[in-house]
């Protein structure tokens, strides 16, 4: 069965489900893309790698990823391979240099743990093919906050706050562990970088 190679593109609030984010997958060499409703620790979980994020504790995750560096198992890649009634299942293919071991998993942690591990993720084309968004209205509403993963209301929030009382306010998110408002802050310093360096 032909896989497709895909890469996280952003986390945004889901507009369907309360509470609940949507995850954004895009396929490597194309525009094809998936969107996953996942649960908000799971969604931290990805936000604070992407935004390269250091928790004071080991999250979940991080934890999963220290044992298995313990004990010399690797996770090779991610692969999505059942999407039942709007639901996507996971596999984590595992190896410890010895053996291959297949693992199920929900494809919010599986995501999470392949980040950490820097390994591929793939999902089945048949699925993709199911389960890509279309370009309809709504879809490109949603994508354009996904594209980023970052909010809206990033400039509006904290552009009045000066960059040391940003990089302050930041220390105190992470040590908070609220890692959402950590990654809105940084995405404004980034913002700020960015226009700085335009002539």
């Amino acid at each position: 069965m032909k896989r497709v190679k895909l890469k996280v593109m952003g986390i945004s609030y889901s507009q369907t489900q309360s509470g609940a984010y949507a995850l954004l997958l895009i396929e490597e060499n194309g525009d094809r893309r998936i969107p996953i409703i996942i649960g908000g620790f799971e969604a931290q979980a990805i936000v604070i790698k992407l935004e390269n994020l250091e928790p004071p504790r080991p999250l979940t995750h991080d934890l999963f990823k220290k044992v298995a560096d313990q004990f010399n198992i690797a996770v090779i890649e991610v692969i999505i391979d059942k999407l039942e009634e709007g639901v996507f299942f996971s596999k984590l293919v595992c190896n410890n240099g010895e053996k291959e071991y297949i693992i199920d998993s929900r494809t919010s942690d599986a995501v999470a743990i392949a980040l950490r591990f820097g390994c591929p993720i793939y999902i089945n084309e048949e699925i993709l093919e199911k389960a890509q968004l279309t370009n309809t209205p709504s879809d490109t509403d949603l994508s354009s906050e996904e594209d980023t993963g970052k909010s809206q209301e990033t400039g509006s929030k904290f552009s009045s706050y000066s960059d040391e009382e940003l990089y302050k306010m930041i220390d105190e998110a992470v040590k908070t562990e609220d890692y959402e408002k950590a990654a809105s802050i940084r995405d404004e310093l980034e913002k700020r970088n960015d226009s700085r360096k335009q002539p």
